[in-house]
């Protein structure tokens, strides 16, 4: 940088100066005419490169009218070069999730198995029969890529696929209970991330909501006394992501069902995380299966692909053939279908579960909630020394037992035992310090997630797999 001395001689006399040191400027013709900003045109068209041109001059005028700063040449081509890499950088960036929250909202919920990517790979590449009977020749229904699996592994007569799990619910209660009375716990009013709330969702799908039994304690009496010539369903919403302790009491499925039929009105669950396996054969806590639900008497289960399923975003509907053909009829259901790369990575995924061979190994998600904890701390061995040298000398990095959470509202109260590195200030400093390092790590080119408790920076590993070591170790040494 070259800095101006502006004389006292008079605003006229400073008008002058600034006059010309802004005309030392280079034009944007000049500019975009450099060999190096030439290479970023061929690289990324002309159009973003000339925008980060404009921006850099504009940038430049106003330090020069700030403070008299007329910047180098080489300074300004390195402003464009930054703004150019910036505008261009994608926005759905990829991040370690070191929250110890596996199946985080924020950070996209479940990791897909390689078979997933593959097929909606493959799907991107070409025409697929999605909509496309090849047998007859005739049209087909997208659906029918997965509602046999679906059948085969929760027993359901029928199934559909729309957007998420709260489009499930919302289409389930439009189709099956417009204008009607829905039935449904207190203590099952939910609202999950992003003000999704049961009675907003009843409310927007025409519904008329009739709760029933206290926050705590819900009889079977409650909902007999409350069904009518009005009533058009009875729900049960799984409470995934609280729990509600001491005094309660609840109704459980096979009750609630023989309810609703003795009402004549067919009886939904909602089981939001959507596990289609027992988790306790793998260790983990066991959550409600929509097989189970279906066993018990429900006529329609509805249940997350992106959670403890660890496939795509979807809901997933299943249940009797003459509700889901309803279901299927409603008007809505082609505003919340799904698509190709949805289906494919869908369907990839439920034929693993069908196979029903190495699923720890061939599902990302599951592998991630059964790492143990002695591996994990093997891994905060193996990369302390680099976070200590990227955190430095300011700061303390040691090893500490922890416990994860599944996330996304599955088992809320329940803890995985893992390990992490903790970073803490020397000495009394303590929040800024924190917030500064942990902005660092963000800033990095692979953004760095975790959280700060008690007075220091947590990186849970849990999420953290030996492949990827390398490549975070990498990371840090590109900012150290």
């Amino acid at each position: 940088m070259s800095h101006l001395t502006l004389p006292g001689s008079g605003e006229a006399s400073r008008r002058k100066e600034l006059a010309a040191s802004l005309s030392q400027l280079p034009s944007v013709d000049r500019i975009l005419n450099q060999a190096s900003v030439a290479a970023l045109i061929a690289w990324h068209g002309q159009l973003p490169v000339k925008r980060a041109v404009q921006a850099a001059l504009a940038a430049a005028r106003e330090a020069i009218r700030r403070d008299g700063a007329l910047p180098a040449e080489d300074a300004l081509l390195a402003d464009i070069g930054r703004r150019v890499n910036d505008a261009v950088a994608p926005r759905l960036r990829p991040v370690f999730n070191l929250t110890g929250t596996v199946i985080h909202t924020n950070l996209g919920r479940a990791l897909l198995a390689d078979e997933a990517i593959d097929a909606v790979a493959g799907a991107m590449r070409g025409y697929t029969a999605l909509e496309y009977d090849v047998a007859t020749g005739g049209r087909g229904d997208r659906d029918d890529v997965v509602v046999d699996l679906l059948r085969e592994l929760t027993g359901a007569e029928s199934a559909t696929v729309v957007n998420n799990c709260a489009a499930a619910v919302l289409l389930t209660l439009k189709a099956l209970a417009a204008k009607k009375e829905v039935v449904i716990s207190r203590g099952e009013l939910i609202e999950i991330g992003g003000a999704f709330r049961m009675p907003d969702i009843m409310k927007a799908a025409g519904c008329k909501l009739v709760e029933v039994g206290t926050t705590n304690r819900t009889h079977a009496r409650d909902f007999e006394s409350a069904l009518n010539a009005k009533t058009g369903l009875v729900v049960k919403a799984h409470t995934s992501n609280y729990a509600v302790t001491g005094f309660t009491t609840a109704v459980d499925e096979a009750e609630l069902a023989r309810i609703a039929h003795a009402g004549g009105v067919p009886f939904a669950v909602d089981l939001g995380s959507g596990a289609l396996i027992d988790l306790s054969h793998h260790g983990l806590p066991r959550e409600p299966l929509p097989q189970d639900a279906l066993s018990a008497g429900a006529d329609v289960v509805m249940f997350s692909g992106d959670k403890l399923l660890g496939g795509p975003q979807a809901g997933i509907i299943v249940g009797g053939k003459d509700l889901i053909a309803k279901i299927k009829r409603d008007p809505l259901k082609r505003a919340l279908r799904v698509s190709k790369l949805t289906l494919a990575a869908l369907e990839a995924t439920l034929r693993i579960y069908a196979s029903a061979h190495r699923l720890p190994e061939r599902l990302p998600t599951l592998a991630l909630l059964t790492r143990s904890r002695g591996d994990i701390h093997a891994a905060c061995e193996r990369l302390l020394a680099s976070l200590s040298q990227f955190a430095g000398e300011a700061f303390d990095v040691r090893i500490a037992d922890c416990a994860s959470q599944i996330g996304s509202g599955a088992q809320p109260v329940e803890r995985l035992p893992s390990a992490a590195l903790v970073t803490a200030p020397k000495g009394r400093a303590r929040g800024r310090v924190l917030e500064t390092l942990e902005a660092r790590l963000r800033a990095l080119p692979m953004p760095v997630i975790g959280r700060i408790n008690d007075g220091a920076l947590w990186l849970d590993l849990r999420c953290l797999m030996p492949r990827d070591e390398a490549l975070f170790i990498a990371n840090l040494s590109s900012r150290c």
